[in-house]
C-alpha cells in the first residue's frame, strides 16, 4: 500500500497494564511506515467530543512500555450505541453513533485501533457495522475472550495476586486464621486459578466449578487435624455455590454490566460458622489492574500493536489481533467477541491443582 494512513487509536474499558506499551507500538510502528497517528481520549468519547483526541508522537510514546494505565485515559461508559441521558429524573440510552461515524470522516481518518476488552470490543464491531474501518487489540486481565490464546495484562494480574497471596500466608499461620482472598475475573477463573495454584492457596473457588462451603470447610478441618492450623482461600469474584447465585455490590442497573462482588465475605463467614475458626476477608479489587506490566506482558503487548498496524496497512479491517503462539493473527472481530473463554475443567492446570490436594469445592 503506497498509501499514507491516518490512523486513530483508543483504549476503551478497565485499565490494563501494558495498554502503553500497545500505544507506543503502534505510534512508533506507524511512524516508520509514514503513516500519522491520532490518539483518542477517554475511549470513545473522543469520538463524540473532538477536543479530546490528541496526535501521538514519537515524543509522546517515548518511555512508557513500562507504565501502568493508559496515556490516553479510559472509560467504560461512553458507548455511543448506548449513551446515558437523564432528562427530567428519567433515565434513557440514546445511540448516537451516527455523530461518531460523522466525526470520524470528517476527521479525515482511515481506519480506528480499539484497544478493549470484551465490552469495548463489542463496540468496535457495532461501530464497524456503521462503517468505520476498525481493528480490535484485545486487552483483559481477565483472559475471557476466547478468540486469543492469551490477552496481554493477565500475566501481571496474576504476578500481583500471587504476591498477595504469599504475604497472607505468614500472617494466616502467624494467627491461626483462614484467610480469604477474593480475585477479578468476572465469570472466568483464570487469574484466580493460576495464582491460586502459583500462591499455594489450599482452596481455589471458580466460577466455572460451583461450590460447597461443606466441602470447603471439610479441606480447611482436614488442615487443622493434620496440624496445619491456617487456610488460604482463593474466590474468584465470579464463583457461585451449588444451586446459588454470584455475589453482586448494588442493585442492577440497565444498561451498565452488572457489578460483581461479596463472594470472600460469604465464604469467610460461612467457614466462621461451620469450622468455628477465626476467618479474615479480603478484595484485592484494583490492585490487580495497576503497576508495571511484566516483561512477558510488555513484550506481548508490543506485539499486538505492531500487528494491529500490520493489519491496517494491509486493510483488514473488521478484524481483531489474535495470538496464536507462535504468531500473531487476524480474525474477524464480531467472531472474536462472541463467546467467552472459561477455564476447561479438563485442562492440565486444574488437574494439577487436584493432584496438589487443591480443593475446588466440589
Amino acid at each position: 500500500m503506497s498509501r499514507k494512513l491516518r490512523l486513530a487509536i483508543n483504549t476503551g474499558g478497565g485499565d490494563a497494564p501494558g495498554l502503553n506499551a500497545v500505544l507506543r507500538a503502534v505510534t512508533l510502528t506507524a511512524l516508520n511506515k509514514g503513516f500519522e497517528v491520532i490518539g483518542i481520549q477517554k475511549g470513545y468519547l473522543g469520538l463524540l467530543d473532538t477536543k479530546y483526541l490528541v496526535p501521538l508522537t514519537a515524543e509522546s510514546v517515548r518511555g512508557i512500555t513500562h507504565l501502568g494505565g493508559s496515556i490516553l485515559g479510559t472509560n467504560n461508559r461512553g458507548n455511543p450505541l448506548a449513551i446515558r441521558v437523564v432528562e427530567g429524573g428519567t433515565e434513557r440510552f440514546v445511540d448516537v453513533s451516527d455523530q461518531a461515524v460523522s466525526n470520524f470522516r470528517r476527521l479525515g481518518l482511515d481506519g480506528l485501533i480499539a484497544v478493549g476488552g470484551d465490552g469495548s470490543l463489542k463496540i468496535a464491531a457495532g461501530l464497524a457495522k456503521k462503517g468505520i474501518p476498525i481493528i480490535g487489540v484485545p486487552k483483559t486481565i481477565d483472559n475471557d475472550l476466547a478468540a486469543t490464546y492469551e490477552t496481554f495484562g493477565f500475566e501481571t494480574a496474576v504476578a500481583t495476586a500471587t504476591d498477595a497471596i504469599d504475604k497472607l500466608h505468614s500472617t494466616a499461620e502467624s494467627h491461626e486464621r483462614v484467610m480469604v482472598v477474593e480475585l477479578m475475573g468476572r465469570y472466568c477463573g483464570w487469574i484466580a486459578l493460576y495464582s491460586g495454584i502459583s500462591g499455594s492457596a489450599d482452596v481455589i473457588l471458580i466460577p466455572e466449578i460451583p461450590f460447597d462451603i461443606q466441602k470447603v470447610c471439610d479441606k480447611v478441618m482436614a488442615r487443622e487435624l493434620a496440624g496445619r492450623h491456617f487456610s488460604i482461600v482463593v474466590c474468584a469474584e465470579g464463583a457461585a455455590p451449588q444451586g446459588g447465585n454470584v455475589a453482586t455490590l448494588g442493585e442492577e442497573v440497565a444498561g451498565q454490566e452488572i457489578q460483581l462482588g461479596g463472594i470472600a465475605a460469604k465464604v469467610a463467614a460461612g467457614i466462621a460458622a461451620c469450622t468455628g475458626k477465626e476467618t479474615r476477608s479480603l478484595v484485592l479489587g484494583h490492585l490487580q489492574r495497576g503497576g508495571m506490566p511484566t516483561s512477558s506482558d510488555r513484550l506481548l503487548s508490543l506485539r499486538y500493536g505492531a500487528a494491529a498496524v500490520r493489519l491496517a496497512e494491509e486493510g483488514r479491517w473488521g478484524t481483531m489481533v489474535a495470538y496464536d503462539p507462535p504468531v500473531m493473527t487476524a480474525v474477524p472481530l464480531e467472531e472474536a467477541v462472541a463467546s467467552v473463554k472459561y477455564v476447561p475443567l479438563d485442562s492440565d492446570v486444574v488437574q494439577t491443582a487436584r493432584d496438589l490436594g487443591i480443593s475446588f469445592g466440589d
